[in-house]
């Protein structure tokens, strides 16, 4: 596959300095605005995919009006956080 490439994005010089700033020891500008934007798109997969799941969990809901109360989700969530939390514990 042959390589693309990403716009230039003109920002302002006290941005670019923060970003010099954060940048790893040898860690170039390209290299962070690549792993930046990875970053974003993953995240907007996820949210993507997050949003989906609750607008069909909605429909489903209007469809049967069965729902699982707000306290139950919440304790199968503390037993998972629980149990993840005895696992690496053990090491």
């Amino acid at each position: 596959m042959k390589n693309a490439v990403i716009p230039q994005v003109r920002v302002d010089a006290a941005l670019r300095s923060e970003l010099e700033q954060v940048l790893q020891a040898d860690e170039s500008i390209t290299e962070f605005v690549e792993a930046a934007v990875r970053r974003a798109i993953e995240h907007r997969r996820v949210q993507s995919s997050f949003d989906a799941r609750g607008e069909a969990a909605l429909l489903e809901f209007r469809r049967t009006g069965e729902s699982v109360p707000a306290e139950d989700v919440l304790q199968m969530l503390q037993a998972r956080l629980d149990a993840r939390r005895r696992a690496l514990a053990k090491g």
